[in-house]
Protein backbone atom coordinates (compact mmCIF):
# COMPACT_ATOMS: atom_id res chain seq x y z
CA UNK A 1 0.00 0.00 0.00
CA UNK A 2 2.88 2.06 -0.73
CA UNK A 3 1.87 5.88 -1.43
CA UNK A 4 2.39 8.30 -4.56
CA UNK A 5 3.17 11.61 -2.67
CA UNK A 6 2.33 13.06 -6.20
CA UNK A 7 -1.04 11.95 -6.61
CA UNK A 8 -4.22 14.53 -5.17
CA UNK A 9 -5.60 11.69 -3.29
CA UNK A 10 -4.85 8.47 -1.69
CA UNK A 11 -7.66 5.58 0.20
CA UNK A 12 -6.05 4.13 3.37
CA UNK A 13 -7.28 1.55 5.23
CA UNK A 14 -7.24 0.32 8.88
CA UNK A 15 -4.03 -2.30 9.57
CA UNK A 16 -5.33 -5.11 11.68
CA UNK A 17 -3.88 -8.27 12.04
CA UNK A 18 -1.46 -7.77 9.37
CA UNK A 19 -4.07 -7.16 6.81
CA UNK A 20 -5.07 -3.93 5.26
CA UNK A 21 -8.90 -3.74 5.98
CA UNK A 22 -12.06 -0.75 5.58
CA UNK A 23 -13.97 0.23 8.98
CA UNK A 24 -16.86 -1.90 9.51
CA UNK A 25 -19.33 0.48 8.65
CA UNK A 26 -17.02 1.85 5.06
CA UNK A 27 -16.98 5.33 6.57
CA UNK A 28 -13.76 7.18 5.92
CA UNK A 29 -12.91 10.70 6.43
CA UNK A 30 -10.81 13.89 4.79
CA UNK A 31 -6.80 14.22 5.28
CA UNK A 32 -5.95 17.74 4.56
CA UNK A 33 -2.74 19.81 3.60
CA UNK A 34 -2.30 22.30 5.88
CA UNK A 35 -0.36 24.62 3.60
CA UNK A 36 -2.64 24.47 0.93
CA UNK A 37 -6.08 23.28 2.95
CA UNK A 38 -6.07 20.19 0.13
CA UNK A 39 -7.53 16.76 0.13
CA UNK A 40 -4.50 14.55 0.30
CA UNK A 41 -6.33 11.47 1.35
CA UNK A 42 -9.37 9.45 2.86
CA UNK A 43 -9.01 7.12 5.65
CA UNK A 44 -11.05 4.42 7.06
CA UNK A 45 -12.44 5.77 10.50
CA UNK A 46 -12.95 2.93 12.78
CA UNK A 47 -15.59 2.25 14.90
CA UNK A 48 -15.71 0.61 18.69
CA UNK A 49 -16.03 -2.91 16.59
CA UNK A 50 -12.69 -2.01 14.82
CA UNK A 51 -11.00 -1.38 18.36
CA UNK A 52 -12.36 -5.06 19.49
CA UNK A 53 -11.14 -6.79 16.21
CA UNK A 54 -7.37 -4.62 16.85
CA UNK A 55 -7.27 -5.28 20.66
CA UNK A 56 -8.16 -8.90 19.44
CA UNK A 57 -5.74 -9.66 17.25
CA UNK A 58 -2.87 -7.78 19.52
CA UNK A 59 -3.78 -10.30 22.50
CA UNK A 60 -3.90 -13.43 20.48
CA UNK A 61 -0.69 -12.25 19.30
CA UNK A 62 1.02 -11.85 22.37
CA UNK A 63 -0.46 -14.45 24.13
CA UNK A 64 0.07 -17.51 21.37
CA UNK A 65 4.10 -15.75 21.70
CA UNK A 66 4.46 -15.30 18.10
CA UNK A 67 6.53 -12.37 19.25
CA UNK A 68 7.03 -12.06 22.83
CA UNK A 69 7.80 -16.12 22.71
CA UNK A 70 10.99 -14.46 20.33
CA UNK A 71 14.13 -14.87 21.72
CA UNK A 72 15.26 -11.49 21.89
CA UNK A 73 17.96 -11.54 19.40
CA UNK A 74 15.41 -12.68 16.97
CA UNK A 75 12.89 -9.51 18.30
CA UNK A 76 15.74 -6.90 17.44
CA UNK A 77 16.82 -8.71 14.52
CA UNK A 78 13.66 -7.85 13.08
CA UNK A 79 13.46 -4.34 14.82
CA UNK A 80 17.15 -3.93 12.72
CA UNK A 81 15.32 -4.90 9.89
CA UNK A 82 12.33 -2.75 9.75
CA UNK A 83 14.50 0.58 10.65
CA UNK A 84 16.56 -0.86 7.41
CA UNK A 85 13.51 -0.67 5.23
CA UNK A 86 12.71 2.91 6.67
CA UNK A 87 16.00 4.05 5.89
CA UNK A 88 15.54 2.96 2.41
CA UNK A 89 11.73 4.63 2.16
CA UNK A 90 13.27 8.18 4.14
CA UNK A 91 12.60 10.46 1.34
CA UNK A 92 9.18 9.36 0.76
CA UNK A 93 8.42 9.51 4.68
CA UNK A 94 9.78 12.89 5.15
CA UNK A 95 7.47 13.97 1.42
CA UNK A 96 4.60 12.66 2.95
CA UNK A 97 5.00 13.93 6.81
CA UNK A 98 5.50 17.81 5.54
CA UNK A 99 2.66 17.24 3.28
CA UNK A 100 0.25 15.77 6.11
CA UNK A 101 1.64 17.70 8.69
CA UNK A 102 3.14 21.00 7.23
CA UNK A 103 6.49 21.07 8.62
CA UNK A 104 9.63 22.13 6.27
CA UNK A 105 11.19 19.58 4.17
CA UNK A 106 13.99 20.03 5.36
CA UNK A 107 12.56 19.32 9.17
CA UNK A 108 11.29 16.30 8.09
CA UNK A 109 14.35 15.27 6.05
CA UNK A 110 16.97 16.30 8.38
CA UNK A 111 15.72 15.87 11.67
CA UNK A 112 11.96 13.82 12.23
CA UNK A 113 12.99 10.78 9.52
CA UNK A 114 16.53 10.47 10.59
CA UNK A 115 15.91 10.62 14.46
CA UNK A 116 13.26 8.66 14.32
CA UNK A 117 15.12 5.72 12.84
CA UNK A 118 18.10 5.81 15.08
CA UNK A 119 15.59 5.60 17.87
CA UNK A 120 14.31 2.53 16.83
CA UNK A 121 17.98 1.24 16.00
CA UNK A 122 18.57 1.95 19.85
CA UNK A 123 15.69 0.39 21.03
CA UNK A 124 16.73 -2.91 18.79
CA UNK A 125 19.52 -2.80 20.18
CA UNK A 126 18.47 -2.75 23.90
CA UNK A 127 15.69 -5.66 23.15
CA UNK A 128 18.72 -7.88 24.23
CA UNK A 129 19.77 -6.43 27.39
CA UNK A 130 16.92 -6.28 29.18
CA UNK A 131 18.32 -7.46 32.62
CA UNK A 132 17.13 -7.93 36.00
CA UNK A 133 18.44 -7.78 39.77
CA UNK A 134 21.19 -10.97 39.79
CA UNK A 135 20.09 -13.91 41.17
CA UNK A 136 21.05 -14.50 44.76
CA UNK A 137 20.00 -15.74 47.94
CA UNK A 138 18.27 -13.04 50.41
CA UNK A 139 16.66 -15.45 52.55
CA UNK A 140 18.59 -18.33 54.18
CA UNK A 141 17.04 -21.51 52.07
CA UNK A 142 15.76 -19.80 48.81
CA UNK A 143 17.05 -18.50 46.02
CA UNK A 144 15.25 -15.04 44.66
CA UNK A 145 15.57 -14.13 41.04
CA UNK A 146 13.91 -11.10 39.15
CA UNK A 147 12.09 -11.71 35.66
CA UNK A 148 11.68 -8.41 33.75
CA UNK A 149 8.66 -9.19 31.31
CA UNK A 150 6.63 -7.63 28.85
CA UNK A 151 3.15 -6.49 30.11
CA UNK A 152 0.91 -7.53 26.92
CA UNK A 153 -1.25 -5.69 24.53
CA UNK A 154 -0.60 -1.67 24.84
CA UNK A 155 -2.43 0.86 23.26
CA UNK A 156 -0.14 3.83 21.54
CA UNK A 157 -2.16 7.38 20.86
CA UNK A 158 0.10 9.58 19.15
CA UNK A 159 -0.28 13.75 18.51
CA UNK A 160 -0.49 15.09 15.24
CA UNK A 161 2.84 17.36 15.84
CA UNK A 162 5.55 15.11 15.07
CA UNK A 163 3.27 12.01 13.79
CA UNK A 164 6.22 9.41 12.56
CA UNK A 165 8.64 10.43 15.17
CA UNK A 166 6.00 9.96 18.02
CA UNK A 167 5.07 6.64 16.31
CA UNK A 168 8.53 5.23 16.75
CA UNK A 169 8.74 6.34 20.11
CA UNK A 170 6.15 4.75 21.14
CA UNK A 171 5.88 1.73 18.81
CA UNK A 172 10.47 0.95 19.67
CA UNK A 173 10.55 0.75 23.57
CA UNK A 174 6.78 -1.30 23.73
CA UNK A 175 8.09 -3.90 21.04
CA UNK A 176 11.51 -4.00 21.86
CA UNK A 177 10.40 -5.40 25.23
CA UNK A 178 7.88 -7.60 23.61
CA UNK A 179 4.30 -6.14 23.74
CA UNK A 180 1.97 -5.97 21.03
CA UNK A 181 0.66 -3.13 19.84
CA UNK A 182 -2.89 -0.93 18.60
CA UNK A 183 -1.60 2.53 17.82
CA UNK A 184 -3.56 5.42 17.01
CA UNK A 185 -2.26 8.19 15.13
CA UNK A 186 -4.17 11.86 15.50
CA UNK A 187 -6.70 12.10 12.91
CA UNK A 188 -5.14 14.85 11.37
CA UNK A 189 -2.01 13.09 10.11
CA UNK A 190 -2.43 9.63 10.53
CA UNK A 191 -0.58 9.26 6.81
CA UNK A 192 3.58 8.24 7.71
CA UNK A 193 1.83 5.62 10.80
CA UNK A 194 0.08 4.14 8.29
CA UNK A 195 3.73 3.88 6.23
CA UNK A 196 5.29 2.22 9.07
CA UNK A 197 2.09 -0.68 8.82
CA UNK A 198 3.01 -1.41 5.65
CA UNK A 199 7.13 -1.39 5.88
CA UNK A 200 6.77 -3.26 9.09
CA UNK A 201 4.88 -6.08 7.50
CA UNK A 202 7.29 -6.27 4.81
CA UNK A 203 10.26 -6.23 7.51
CA UNK A 204 8.48 -9.55 8.95
CA UNK A 205 6.78 -8.22 11.87
CA UNK A 206 4.69 -10.86 12.69
CA UNK A 207 0.79 -10.49 12.06
CA UNK A 208 -1.02 -8.86 14.53
CA UNK A 209 2.21 -7.56 16.48
CA UNK A 210 1.36 -4.62 15.23
CA UNK A 211 -2.19 -2.92 14.68
CA UNK A 212 -3.14 0.81 13.28
CA UNK A 213 -6.72 2.33 14.07
CA UNK A 214 -7.68 5.87 12.45
CA UNK A 215 -10.19 7.59 13.63
CA UNK A 216 -11.57 10.26 16.21
CA UNK A 217 -9.75 10.19 19.33
CA UNK A 218 -12.66 10.86 21.55
CA UNK A 219 -13.95 7.49 20.53
CA UNK A 220 -10.78 5.32 19.71
CA UNK A 221 -9.27 6.69 22.19
CA UNK A 222 -11.39 6.29 24.74
CA UNK A 223 -12.35 3.13 23.79
CA UNK A 224 -8.54 1.87 23.95
CA UNK A 225 -7.53 2.91 27.47
CA UNK A 226 -10.65 1.80 28.63
CA UNK A 227 -10.45 -1.53 26.99
CA UNK A 228 -10.20 -4.78 29.91
CA UNK A 229 -7.68 -6.31 27.29
CA UNK A 230 -5.24 -3.58 27.22
CA UNK A 231 -2.66 -3.79 29.75
CA UNK A 232 -1.14 -0.26 29.27
CA UNK A 233 -2.15 3.33 27.50
CA UNK A 234 0.39 5.76 26.84
CA UNK A 235 -0.35 8.84 24.86
CA UNK A 236 1.59 11.79 23.69
CA UNK A 237 -1.06 14.89 23.53
CA UNK A 238 -2.17 17.81 25.22
CA UNK A 239 -2.93 17.84 29.45
CA UNK A 240 -6.70 17.74 29.03
CA UNK A 241 -6.83 14.70 26.90
CA UNK A 242 -4.06 13.02 29.15
CA UNK A 243 -6.84 13.67 31.91
CA UNK A 244 -9.68 11.99 29.87
CA UNK A 245 -7.42 9.03 29.03
CA UNK A 246 -6.27 8.17 33.31
CA UNK A 247 -10.08 8.67 33.52
CA UNK A 248 -11.24 5.77 30.87
CA UNK A 249 -7.81 3.75 31.75
CA UNK A 250 -8.66 3.80 35.57
CA UNK A 251 -11.82 1.22 35.54
CA UNK A 252 -9.68 -1.49 34.56
CA UNK A 253 -6.36 0.00 36.95
CA UNK A 254 -3.92 -0.39 33.79
CA UNK A 255 -0.68 1.33 33.49
CA UNK A 256 -0.56 4.45 31.91
CA UNK A 257 2.48 6.45 30.34
CA UNK A 258 1.68 10.08 29.28
CA UNK A 259 3.34 12.46 28.19
CA UNK A 260 1.79 15.73 28.08
CA UNK A 261 1.96 19.43 27.28
CA UNK A 262 4.78 22.28 27.83
CA UNK A 263 5.26 25.48 28.60
CA UNK A 264 9.33 25.68 28.42
CA UNK A 265 11.31 28.84 30.11
CA UNK A 266 14.70 30.03 28.88
CA UNK A 267 16.33 31.63 31.83
CA UNK A 268 19.02 34.30 30.24
CA UNK A 269 21.50 35.73 32.52
CA UNK A 270 23.20 38.83 32.22
CA UNK A 271 26.50 37.02 31.77
CA UNK A 272 25.19 34.95 28.83
CA UNK A 273 26.18 35.05 25.46
CA UNK A 274 23.45 37.30 23.77
CA UNK A 275 23.84 36.39 20.02
CA UNK A 276 23.78 32.39 21.39
CA UNK A 277 20.67 33.25 23.32
CA UNK A 278 18.87 35.07 20.92
CA UNK A 279 19.37 31.95 18.30
CA UNK A 280 18.28 29.70 20.41
CA UNK A 281 15.57 31.88 21.17
CA UNK A 282 14.14 31.68 17.56
CA UNK A 283 14.99 28.21 17.06
CA UNK A 284 13.28 27.23 20.38
CA UNK A 285 10.26 29.07 19.52
CA UNK A 286 9.38 28.92 16.15
CA UNK A 287 10.65 24.90 16.02
CA UNK A 288 7.62 23.20 13.96
CA UNK A 289 5.90 26.59 13.71
CA UNK A 290 5.83 26.26 17.87
CA UNK A 291 3.96 23.17 17.89
CA UNK A 292 6.37 21.42 19.82
CA UNK A 293 5.73 20.41 23.76
CA UNK A 294 9.56 21.45 24.22
CA UNK A 295 9.08 25.04 22.32
CA UNK A 296 10.27 27.69 24.30
CA UNK A 297 7.51 30.00 24.51
CA UNK A 298 8.55 32.11 27.79
CA UNK A 299 11.86 33.96 27.67
CA UNK A 300 12.96 35.47 31.12
CA UNK A 301 16.01 37.97 30.67
CA UNK A 302 17.89 39.44 32.88
CA UNK A 303 17.13 43.17 32.82
CA UNK A 304 20.98 44.43 32.14
CA UNK A 305 20.12 42.29 28.75
CA UNK A 306 16.67 42.54 28.39
CA UNK A 307 16.28 44.92 25.60
CA UNK A 308 19.23 44.01 23.40
CA UNK A 309 18.07 40.64 23.59
CA UNK A 310 14.79 41.70 22.04
CA UNK A 311 16.21 43.43 19.59
CA UNK A 312 17.57 40.65 18.41
CA UNK A 313 15.13 38.08 18.84
CA UNK A 314 13.18 40.51 17.03
CA UNK A 315 15.51 41.03 14.25
CA UNK A 316 15.81 37.54 13.79
CA UNK A 317 11.85 36.47 14.31
CA UNK A 318 11.87 39.00 10.71
CA UNK A 319 14.22 36.87 9.01
CA UNK A 320 12.53 33.46 9.64
CA UNK A 321 11.42 31.85 5.98
CA UNK A 322 7.66 31.38 6.35
CA UNK A 323 6.40 29.35 3.28
CA UNK A 324 5.66 26.36 1.26
CA UNK A 325 7.31 23.74 3.38
CA UNK A 326 8.26 21.69 0.31
CA UNK A 327 10.68 24.50 -0.67
CA UNK A 328 14.29 23.36 0.83
CA UNK A 329 14.77 27.12 1.80
CA UNK A 330 11.52 27.30 3.82
CA UNK A 331 12.16 27.50 7.90
CA UNK A 332 8.40 27.81 9.01
CA UNK A 333 5.42 26.58 7.61
CA UNK A 334 1.60 26.05 8.30
CA UNK A 335 -0.19 25.34 11.76
CA UNK A 336 -1.80 21.90 11.44
CA UNK A 337 -5.52 23.37 10.98
CA UNK A 338 -7.49 25.89 10.53
CA UNK A 339 -8.67 25.51 14.13
CA UNK A 340 -4.88 25.57 15.80
CA UNK A 341 -4.68 28.95 13.62
CA UNK A 342 -7.34 30.37 15.14
CA UNK A 343 -6.73 29.09 18.50
CA UNK A 344 -3.09 31.14 18.33
CA UNK A 345 -4.32 33.87 16.95
CA UNK A 346 -7.15 33.76 19.83
CA UNK A 347 -4.37 33.82 22.31
CA UNK A 348 -2.47 36.52 20.77
CA UNK A 349 -6.04 38.99 20.80
CA UNK A 350 -6.68 38.34 24.41
CA UNK A 351 -3.21 39.01 25.33
CA UNK A 352 -2.69 42.31 23.51
CA UNK A 353 -6.25 43.26 25.17
CA UNK A 354 -4.91 42.45 28.53
CA UNK A 355 -2.09 44.94 28.02
CA UNK A 356 0.77 42.86 25.97
CA UNK A 357 2.23 44.36 23.27
CA UNK A 358 3.44 42.76 20.32
CA UNK A 359 7.10 43.40 19.59
CA UNK A 360 6.56 41.71 16.39
CA UNK A 361 3.90 39.61 14.25
CA UNK A 362 1.12 38.81 15.81
CA UNK A 363 -1.27 38.17 12.84
CA UNK A 364 -1.70 35.58 9.95
CA UNK A 365 0.68 35.49 7.18
CA UNK A 366 -0.14 37.25 3.90
CA UNK A 367 -0.19 33.78 2.05
CA UNK A 368 -2.87 33.24 -0.07
CA UNK A 369 -3.57 29.10 1.43
CA UNK A 370 -2.59 27.51 4.17
CA UNK A 371 -3.26 27.73 7.99
CA UNK A 372 -0.20 30.46 8.08
CA UNK A 373 1.02 32.83 11.32
CA UNK A 374 3.84 35.09 11.45
CA UNK A 375 6.31 34.44 13.91
CA UNK A 376 5.40 36.25 16.77
CA UNK A 377 7.07 37.74 19.78
CA UNK A 378 4.99 39.20 22.40
CA UNK A 379 6.17 41.50 25.55
CA UNK A 380 4.82 42.64 28.97
CA UNK A 381 2.20 39.83 29.08
CA UNK A 382 1.65 39.73 33.25
CA UNK A 383 2.70 36.31 34.74
CA UNK A 384 -0.88 35.46 35.80
CA UNK A 385 -2.02 36.08 32.12
CA UNK A 386 -3.23 32.93 29.47
CA UNK A 387 0.30 34.05 27.48
CA UNK A 388 2.02 32.98 30.45
CA UNK A 389 0.27 30.27 32.09
CA UNK A 390 -1.12 27.58 29.04
CA UNK A 391 -0.04 26.69 25.91
CA UNK A 392 -0.59 28.42 22.94
CA UNK A 393 0.96 25.66 20.92
CA UNK A 394 2.27 28.04 17.90
CA UNK A 395 4.94 30.56 16.70
CA UNK A 396 4.77 32.97 19.92
CA UNK A 397 7.44 33.88 22.10
CA UNK A 398 6.33 35.68 25.48
CA UNK A 399 9.43 38.25 26.91
CA UNK A 400 9.99 39.06 30.26
CA UNK A 401 12.66 40.63 32.37
CA UNK A 402 13.69 39.14 35.61
CA UNK A 403 16.56 41.07 38.65
CA UNK A 404 17.65 38.25 40.89
CA UNK A 405 18.39 34.88 39.75
CA UNK A 406 15.80 33.69 42.43
CA UNK A 407 13.18 35.62 40.73
CA UNK A 408 13.88 33.76 37.61
CA UNK A 409 13.36 30.50 38.65
CA UNK A 410 10.48 31.21 40.49
CA UNK A 411 8.79 32.69 37.83
CA UNK A 412 10.03 29.73 35.56
CA UNK A 413 8.55 26.92 37.73
CA UNK A 414 5.34 28.40 38.08
CA UNK A 415 2.82 27.28 36.09
CA UNK A 416 1.44 24.54 35.73
CA UNK A 417 3.85 22.27 33.60
CA UNK A 418 7.32 20.64 34.30
CA UNK A 419 8.28 19.37 30.51
CA UNK A 420 11.54 21.14 29.26
CA UNK A 421 13.95 24.50 29.95
CA UNK A 422 16.72 25.98 29.73
CA UNK A 423 19.75 28.44 31.01
CA UNK A 424 22.21 30.17 29.35
CA UNK A 425 25.17 31.66 31.03
CA UNK A 426 28.80 31.20 31.48
CA UNK A 427 28.83 30.81 34.80
CA UNK A 428 29.30 26.96 35.01
CA UNK A 429 28.45 27.20 38.68
CA UNK A 430 24.85 29.05 37.94
CA UNK A 431 23.97 26.99 35.49
CA UNK A 432 24.18 23.46 37.19
CA UNK A 433 22.11 25.63 40.24
CA UNK A 434 19.38 26.90 37.97
CA UNK A 435 19.50 22.61 36.64
CA UNK A 436 19.17 21.71 39.42
CA UNK A 437 16.11 24.12 40.95
CA UNK A 438 13.95 24.04 37.84
CA UNK A 439 10.93 21.65 38.30
CA UNK A 440 11.38 20.08 34.39
CA UNK A 441 12.22 16.78 33.65
CA UNK A 442 14.78 17.95 30.68
CA UNK A 443 17.05 21.29 31.22
CA UNK A 444 19.65 22.14 28.64
CA UNK A 445 21.97 24.47 29.53
CA UNK A 446 23.26 27.30 26.46
CA UNK A 447 20.80 25.67 23.91
CA UNK A 448 17.52 24.30 23.70
CA UNK A 449 15.51 21.30 21.59
CA UNK A 450 18.40 18.81 21.07
CA UNK A 451 17.50 15.18 21.93
CA UNK A 452 19.68 11.73 21.89
CA UNK A 453 18.02 8.35 21.69
CA UNK A 454 20.31 7.58 24.99
CA UNK A 455 18.52 10.25 26.96
CA UNK A 456 14.94 10.14 28.38
CA UNK A 457 12.70 12.50 27.72
CA UNK A 458 8.99 12.95 29.85
CA UNK A 459 7.88 15.83 32.11
CA UNK A 460 6.65 16.43 35.50
CA UNK A 461 3.63 17.76 36.76
CA UNK A 462 0.73 18.06 34.50
CA UNK A 463 2.97 17.28 31.71
CA UNK A 464 2.58 13.95 32.44
CA UNK A 465 4.78 11.09 33.93
CA UNK A 466 7.02 8.27 32.27
CA UNK A 467 9.81 8.23 29.84
CA UNK A 468 10.29 8.09 26.20
CA UNK A 469 13.65 7.05 24.56
CA UNK A 470 16.51 5.83 26.30
CA UNK A 471 16.50 2.26 28.64
CA UNK A 472 14.40 4.34 30.80
CA UNK A 473 11.83 4.13 29.20
CA UNK A 474 11.95 0.39 28.79
CA UNK A 475 10.79 0.27 32.57
CA UNK A 476 7.22 1.65 31.24
CA UNK A 477 6.94 -0.88 29.08
CA UNK A 478 8.09 -4.01 31.30
CA UNK A 479 6.87 -5.62 34.68
CA UNK A 480 9.14 -7.24 37.22
CA UNK A 481 8.31 -10.69 38.51
CA UNK A 482 10.03 -11.89 42.02
CA UNK A 483 10.10 -15.82 41.39
CA UNK A 484 12.03 -17.46 44.94
CA UNK A 485 12.73 -20.84 44.66
CA UNK A 486 12.86 -23.30 47.92
CA UNK A 487 16.31 -25.24 48.11
CA UNK A 488 15.76 -27.71 50.84
CA UNK A 489 13.63 -30.33 49.97
CA UNK A 490 12.15 -30.24 53.56
CA UNK A 491 8.28 -30.77 53.49
CA UNK A 492 8.38 -28.37 56.57
CA UNK A 493 9.90 -24.94 56.53
CA UNK A 494 11.35 -23.82 60.11
CA UNK A 495 9.02 -20.64 59.69
CA UNK A 496 5.72 -23.05 59.09
CA UNK A 497 5.08 -23.05 62.59
CA UNK A 498 4.33 -18.78 62.75
CA UNK A 499 1.33 -20.44 61.26
CA UNK A 500 0.70 -24.13 61.07
CA UNK A 501 1.85 -26.62 64.21
CA UNK A 502 4.46 -26.07 67.21
CA UNK A 503 8.10 -25.13 66.63
CA UNK A 504 10.65 -27.44 66.43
Amino acid sequence: MSVDTAAPTRTYQLFINGEWTPASTGKTFEVRNPATGEKIADVAEATVDDVERAVDAARKAFDDGRWSGLSPGERSAILYRLADKLEENAALLAELESRNAGKPIKLSSNSDIPFAIDNLRFFAGAARQLEGRATAEYVTGYTSMIRREPLGVVASITPWNYPFMMAIWKVGPALAAGNTVVLKPASLTPLTTLELARIAREAGLPDGVLNVLTGPGERIGNALAAHAKVDMVSLTGDSSTGRKIMEAASGTVKRAHLELGGKAALIVYEDADIEAAAQGAVVAGFVNTGQDCTAGTRVYAHESVYKPLLERIVEKAKQVRVGDPMNEKTDMGPLVSAAQRDKVEGFVKRAVAAGAKVAVGGKRADIASGFYFEPTVITDAAHESEMIQSEAFGPVIAMSTFQTGEEAIHRANDVAFGLSGSVWTKDVFKALNTAKQLNFGTVWINDHLPIASEMPHGGFKQSGFGKDMSSYSLEEYTRVKHVMAELTGAPKKGWHFTIFGDAE
